[in-house]
């Protein structure tokens, strides 16, 4: 296919409006989100108000893009892992690259709606322009600093980000602040997803760049269209004057132009006059990221969808891939004392008041995680008593243990962990359920600072199929937490949940209480203790809450 459309030039008679600057990427960060802002409503109609858009496309904003037809979840992504154990293919990378207001963004978010594909992340070049000394600001500021040269791009951070994301792996992105010409101090967390679009003015211009990008579209649309698209974008949404942006233009952008980003057309696959409303072209390009995602098998291979209307058969690969295979050796099953299994009996029992399962299930808990803090590393120490003897103890060699809880049932967990663990960080994960796609995503990332080389603590309260804990250690191991310093705690799982993460993450340490044979069809522990949180809190959970305690809603 990639010989079909090289150097293939498409043309259509529509043209095209200005250029959408409306948001597509990966923006589920770990720091100071709130759950209570999780879900804010989205304009993508920007205001009219002086130096609108002052940051780089990198700027926090809601994790979805709503488009005339659905919404796309860009904050979610894959877990990377199936039941076969198969990695991640290294996702798909669209470079768009065109004159300054040519309409990449718009051919960009064209492309996104038209893919349907629920993992889209947009990287724009506008994020890594470099840090401007103090007289290089001033020029800027009287319109006299060159943004459209090469020289004004940190390509090695760019290519170090976009290898990264090609290869799914989490991502700091700077946030350019346009007023002073400097970077912020935060930066955005960004995901790798199955397609990753970048876009920018230069984006063919290097060479190290080029090989990361499997697909080249240049956007062609007249200079003079561009030029007054330049006026009004930069007079109405960043406070500029006619004459300085017309000075800019001649002396900078057009000279740019003809000399940096005009030549590269020539290494694009595809060139696309007239941007966004060329649907010829739009759609020769949807069709070759479709086969090539045919291709790499970029989905969430965890069990087949029953589809009635295609009269299909469902099917749970995970519930026959581990038939009759012993339990993996890094499970660890807390001894069924006569205390435990009366404890199981309370809570298991339908017919248990919810102030009773609260409190034995607290009690299972704090046996749960002092039985987990056994297997840390210790290291011999000896003290002196204060009878003066000496005593030859154990103290932890590790330097630091970390409470993740996935929302919201994990979070039930925490109590008894900070009661055991004194001073301990704790950290959070959200997992919902695409009702489209019906595909785990992640929705919400809290994770505490530096937490590569700590022992983390993963909680959850049970485990069916293991598709929530996968995705969680997935998003532990982005973060570049040790694979053998997770350790991933359950009241109750299904011997299912149990192989799919050991031969996934080999490992992962699993600690449990119990360890139940069967899953049924609608994925419920058999026999199971109900749905945990609704019996904690005592509510219906909603339908979309992608819990391993039997809530998936498939």
């Amino acid at each position: 296919m990639a010989s079909e459309i090289m150097n293939a030039e498409v043309h259509n008679n529509k043209g095209e409006g200005d250029e959408d600057r409306s948001f597509s990427r990966s923006d589920s960060g770990s720091g100071e989100d709130s759950l209570d802002n999780l879900f804010p409503r989205c304009n993508l109609t920007p205001s009219l108000s002086p130096r609108k858009r002052t940051t780089s496309q990198s700027k926090t904003e809601p994790p979805l893009l709503r488009t005339s037809k659905r919404t796309i979840y860009t904050a979610g992504r894959p877990p990377w892992y199936n039941v076969t154990g198969t990695t991640f293919k290294e996702a798909f990378v669209i470079g768009l690259c065109g004159g300054s207001a040519s309409g990449k963004t718009t051919v960009a978010n064209k492309i996104i709606e038209a893919l349907d594909v629920p993992w889209v992340v947009l990287l724009s070049m506008d994020s890594f322009y470099k840090v401007l000394s103090k007289e290089e600001q001033e020029l800027a500021a009287k319109n006299e600093y060159n943004f459209d040269h090469p020289d004004a791009f940190d390509f090695e951070l760019l290519i170090t980000v976009l290898r990264k994301l090609k290869k799914g792996k989490s991502v700091k992105v700077p946030v350019y602040d346009f007023t002073l010409h400097s970077r912020r101090k935060e930066w955005k967390t960004v995901y790798g997803a199955n397609v990753v679009i970048f876009e920018g003015i230069l984006a063919f211009a290097n060479k190290e760049l080029l090989k990361l990008l499997d697909m080249k579209v240049f956007v062609d649309t007249d200079s003079d269209i561009r030029l007054v698209r330049r006026l009004k974008r930069d007079i109405t949404e960043r406070g500029r004057d006619i004459s300085g942006v017309i000075k800019q233009y001649n002396k900078f952008v057009k000279p740019a132009f003809e000399q940096y980003i005009e030549p590269t057309v020539q290494v694009a696959d595809i060139v696309v006059p007239r941007g966004g409303e060329n649907f010829v072209a739009l759609d020769l390009i949807v069709q070759h990221v479709h086969s090539q995602l045919e291709k790499r098998k970029l989905r969430w291979d965890i069990y087949e969808r029953c589809k009635p209307a295609k009269k299909e058969v469902p099917k749970a690969a995970l519930a026959s891939a581990h038939q009759g295979q012993p339990l993996p050796t890094m499970l660890s099953v807390m001894e069924s004392t006569p205390q435990v299994r009366g404890m199981h009996t309370i809570i298991r029992n339908k017919d248990t008041n919810r102030d009773e399962f609260i409190f034995y299930s607290k009690r299972l808990m704090r046996l749960l995680i002092e039985h987990a803090l056994s297997f840390l590393p210790l290291k011999a120490v000896t003290v002196e008593t204060p009878q003066g003897s000496i005593y030859e103890g154990k103290r932890f060699s590790g330097k630091r243990i970390t409470g993740v809880s996935i929302l919201r049932a994990g979070e039930t967990m925490e109590q008894a962990l900070m009661a055991v663990c004194k001073d301990i960080r704790l950290g959070k994960i959200l997992i919902q359920t695409n009702h489209d796609t019906g595909e785990p995503e992640l929705h919400y990332l809290r994770l505490p600072k530096d937490i590569s080389e700590d022992y983390v603590i993963l909680m959850d309260s049970t485990v069916s199929t293991g598709a929530a804990a996968l995705m969680a250690i997935r998003v532990l191991l982005d973060h570049d937490v040790q694979e053998d310093k997770i350790f991933l705690l359950s009241l109750l799982m299904a011997e299912m949940g149990v192989h799919s993460v050991a031969y996934a993450f080999p490992k992962v340490r699993i600690i449990t209480t119990a360890v139940d044979k069967k899953v049924n069809d609608e994925f419920h522990i058999i026999p199971g203790i109900g749905n945990f949180g609704d019996r904690y809190f005592g509510t219906d959970a909603p339908s979309d809450w992608y819990e391993s305690d039997e809530s998936m809603d498939y």
